[in-house]
């Protein structure tokens, strides 16, 4: 019997990882043995299999973390009505990311699939803290008149609180990932890992980035030619008598 591959005759090789070997350093060493042989151009070795899975799985992943902002920024922009406050929200996402992978540098974990599945959580829990400053501050602006700078001042001092017990929260659902035992715990480990810890660094940046930015961007904005909204009470209107 000949087996093919699309159109051609191929011969399959299975091999096994070694124990602390991962999925990455097992391909690398094969294409690297597989280059060391200088193989004819009539002979051609490709991956199949979990590798060839893995390996589109991998290459989606930045078109999935890019659709993900860009719905994330048309949600935001929809929902403000401003193209320039969104900006400030997903303004907190890199934060996230740099925790998450220092992180598991931290703890000696590998970048998986699993842990990129965590990145892109963050990015829903984490925009809930830019959300409630940003939405405190445009209310403040638009209803009480207050300036930019004493509307995300006041949404500072309003929501620290709520964002904090957010976090914690959050934090502590993931632990029983990092610190549980038994069969699977090792592939819901770095999920746990990769939340927690964007969970803490961007919960110490983003309290002082998210008002800088906000300022920064609604500067810009003004400059650009955008509106301001200004609202003046007026005092009772008096109809003649008749």
């Amino acid at each position: 019997m000949v087996n093919h591959q699309g159109q051609f005759p191929s011969t399959t090789i299975t091999y096994n990882l070694a124990p602390g070997t991962t999925l990455d350093q097992a391909t690398a060493s094969i294409n690297q043995a597989v280059a060391e042989m200088h193989l004819p151009d009539s002979i051609h070795a490709d991956f199949a299999g979990d590798v060839q899975a893995f390996k589109q799985s991998v290459g989606a992943q930045p078109l999935l973390l890019l659709a993900a902002l860009v719905a994330v920024y048309i949600v935001l922009g929809v929902l403000y009505e401003s193209l320039a406050h969104p900006l400030t929200i997903i303004s907190t996402l890199p934060s996230a990311g740099l925790g998450a992978l220092l992180a598991l540098n931290l703890f000696g974990t590998e970048l998986t699939v699993i842990a990129f599945i965590g990145i892109v959580l963050l990015i829903g829990i984490v925009k809930k803290n830019a959300i409630m400053m940003v939405d405190f501050a445009l209310d403040s602006e638009r209803r009480r008149g207050l300036p930019p700078r004493q509307a995300i001042h006041d949404a500072c001092l309003a929501r620290f609180r709520p964002i904090l017990m957010t976090t914690v929260a959050a934090a502590l659902g993931a632990l029983p990932l990092v610190i549980a035992t038994g069969p699977g715990s090792e592939l819901r480990r770095p999920l746990g890992i990769t939340i927690i810890g964007g969970l803490l660094v961007s919960q110490a940046l983003t309290l002082y980035t998210t008002p800088a930015i906000y300022l920064l961007l609604d500067r810009l904005h003004r400059r650009l030619g955008g509106r301001s909204f200004t609202f003046i009470k007026r005092g009772p209107r008096i109809q003649p008598a008749e």
